[in-house]
């Protein structure tokens, strides 16, 4: 049987539309079986309970928190929150002291958890003086280390090399720093040879005592500026002797005070540090971004790097830091970068550094780093948190409210059901059909979304789902009604449908875009419960869009050309004679001629035959 000619673009797009939707299923089918997907969509806080989080602040002395850091501390959470990809957390202040984060699920990750609650405070402070993390015995004042270095520094150092440093221990072996040497913070061809620093030979190193290792002795001169060793007071080289990094809760306990001296651990535990005061604070940090290092060809390289451009006042701040700290002995000419009080990475200068640009590589994965960058980039937290207690909180709503917001859609479906069968009769079918595969993709696009954005549907989000059918069928109504105006204005049924939809398609792109455009703005401005609501608003409006192009309107031609439809029966919804039709007034038909054509005789295109 052949197939006619007008059916065989509809036929396309239809197919196309079937295929799409398999393909969704198939992916969700995959990640189901094989990956951490469920076939339900994830539900909401108000829904299906989750964690609550208690966050009190770690505060300095008898310092008070305020309301502006506290309400700083929790938009930067939210955004945080929203960025892990978790819809539907609630982050709320409490006795204008703590934070209350609820986030929807039976469980929370660690990772989710760790960006929630981290001050992720990054600070750049001057090293004065270093050490192994684990403490060993006092090593004999001969002011010689022996051994071969186990790093690959050299006497000299090639343009754009990472040089590092030999740094003295109680074994002689010459170690860098533990996170890597950015490129950033070296600039200049040759590494200077401070006084009194350890000296890499190509057989040997040697090292001196004093500020590198060893004890610092403590001071009670004042301090001219963060690099002064008189910050080593004899308080701070006792804590320092004590410190072992070896306990991972050592840090923990210390107070990180931006304005004094602090004695901390590496990143790894494996060296301990005396820092100076910080000179550029996390707050000055402009952009954040992780990505691979490119090499000089501009392809990218193996080394994951942390990009940071800083502020106006820290890029000043730095630079002169910077200046000063180049001229300085080892390892006072190192700049420490920490992270919540660890060093993750503590590089010399070569090269003052003026732009602001600076960069971090290390022992990062691509996600780790790009987490760290994703918190930097949201801003530190102005105060430190602990975490206080950690509760699971049960639905708000629960299964009893879904159970009737479900019964409120499937009555909503019924009506529109209802109406389309006593307005167009079996034409009303079409907006049933359509309406039930705008559900399917609709289920399997939030199905996927959780699997891929971690999206929860909330009741706010049902409400969005069932408003949606309303807003499917007003699409419909446009359509057939347009088809409708031209069949009563003697057109056949074929060329109503062209030309139905030639005039309906501007009026439901624009009643499409209208919607689309109040859900974004809605969805960008308003709280965390509205939100839901919005989303789904938004992703139903481009799935009415998509059925009506590919669905609706492919079905009705293809139906335009059957006898049942095409020729007006009764039952069809667009009988002529039941419409209204009106009839075709003459024409001239050449050489005096009159034609009077019925609706039989009118051309595909709509003009008389």
């Amino acid at each position: 049987m052949a197939i006619n000619p007008h059916n065989r673009k509809p036929l396309k797009v239809l197919s196309a539309l079937a295929a799409l939707t398999i393909g969704l299923y198939a992916l969700l089918f995959a990640v189901t079986t094989w990956g951490d997907a469920q076939w339900q969509p994830k539900l909401g806080l108000d829904l299906d309970g989750g964690t609550q989080l208690v966050l009190k602040p770690v505060l300095v002395g008898n310092a008070k928190v305020t309301s502006d850091q506290l309400t700083q501390a929790r938009d930067i959470i939210v955004q945080r929150v929203d960025a892990n990809g978790v819809a539907g957390a609630e982050v709320t202040t409490r006795n204008n002291e703590d934070i209350v984060v609820s986030v929807p699920g039976t469980s929370l990750d660690k990772t989710t958890e760790d960006a929630i609650r981290k001050s992720s405070q990054m600070r750049f402070r001057p090293v004065l003086a270093t050490a192994p993390g684990v403490n060993q015995p006092t090593p004999t004042s001969t002011g010689t280390a022996t051994g071969a270095p186990t790093g690959a520094a050299t006497g000299t150092a090639t343009p754009g090399t990472v040089v590092p440093k030999p740094s003295a221990t109680a074994t002689g072996s010459a170690t860098t720093a533990k996170s890597g040497l950015p490129e950033a913070f070296i600039k200049a061809t040759t590494p200077p040879t401070p006084t009194g620093a350890a000296t890499a030979t190509t057989g040997a190193a040697t090292a001196t005592t004093g500020a590198t290792t060893g004890t610092p002795t403590g001071s009670t001169a004042t301090p001219k500026d963060a690099s002064d060793p008189a910050w080593i007071t004899p308080d701070v080289s006792k804590a320092f002797q004590a410190l072992d990094c070896s306990n991972a809760a050592a840090v923990d306990k210390i107070v990180d005070d931006p304005a004094k001296p602090l004695v901390t651990c590496s990143a790894d535990g494996s060296e301990k540090y005396i820092l100076g005061p910080v000179v550029v604070n996390g707050d000055q940090i402009n952009d954040a971004a992780a990505g691979y290092r490119p090499l000089a060809n501009g392809q990218p390289s193996s080394t994951v790097e942390i990009t940071l451009s800083f502020k106006s006042e820290g890029t000043k701040a730095y630079g002169e830091a910077s200046k000063r700290m180049v001229t300085l002995p080892s390892p006072r000419n190192q700049m420490a970068a920490t992270l919540d009080s660890r060093v993750i990475v503590a590089p010399y200068f070569q090269a003052a550094i003026l732009d602001g640009q600076a960069s971090i590589s290390g022992n990062f994965t691509i996600e780790s780093a790009r987490n760290l960058a994703n918190q930097l980039k949201f801003g530190a937290l102005p105060l430190s948190f602990t975490l206080q207690t950690r509760d699971q909180i049960s639905p708000t709503l629960g299964s009893e409210q879904l159970r009737m917001g479900l019964i409120a859609g499937i009555i909503g479906f019924a009506l529109v059901f209802l109406y389309s069968l006593a307005q167009y009769r079996a034409l009303g079918l079409v907006t049933v059909l359509s309406i039930v595969i705008a559900a399917l993709l609709t289920y399997v696009a939030i199905a996927l979304l959780g699997w891929s954005h971690n999206f929860r549907l909330d009741m706010a989000g049902v409400t969005g789902l069932i408003v949606a059918i309303g807003v499917t069928a007003d699409s419909f109504i446009v359509y057939f009604e347009r088809i409708r105006d031209e069949v009563r204005e003697g057109r056949p049924l074929r060329a109503a449908v062209d030309t139905g939809w030639r005039r309906a398609r501007r009026t439901i792109l624009a009643a499409d875009g209208v919607n689309f455009l109040a859900a974004v703005v809605l969805y960008v401005l308003a709280s965390s419960n509205v939100r839901g609501f919005a989303f789904t608003l938004g992703l139903t409006t481009l799935i009415d869009l998509l059925i009506v192009v590919m669905f609706t309107h492919p079905l009705v031609a293809i139906l335009a050309g059957t006898k049942f439809f095409g020729g007006g029966h009764r039952w069809s919804g667009l009988d002529p004679e039941r419409l209204g039709a009106k009839a075709h007034k003459p024409r001239y038909a050449g050489r005096g001629r009159v034609a009077m054509p019925t609706t039989a005789s009118v051309a595909s295109d709509g003009s008389a035959l």
